[in-house]
């Protein structure tokens, strides 16, 4: 119940966001994009053999269980 009441009856913030600021935000968008771009370039080959249905290591697994 208070926190109904307390989210309803906010006052104005006067918040100001100046251009640098906006500027920060925007480099921090845009790095962490291209970090994740580059860790899924470096990892894509493990993913690929990972998500893949003929996945080598797979085709291995069942050779083992067979002969079990």
């Amino acid at each position: 119940m208070a926190l109904t009441v307390t989210a309803v009856c906010i006052p104005p913030a006067q918040a100001y966001l100046d251009p640098g600021t906006g500027s920060m935000i925007l480099q921090g968008i845009i790095g962490a994009i291209a970090g994740a771009l580059v860790v899924l370039r470096i990892y894509w080959t493990k993913i690929k053999n990972f998500l893949s249905p003929n996945n080598p290591s797979n085709t291995a697994d069942k050779d083992d269980r067979e002969k079990d």
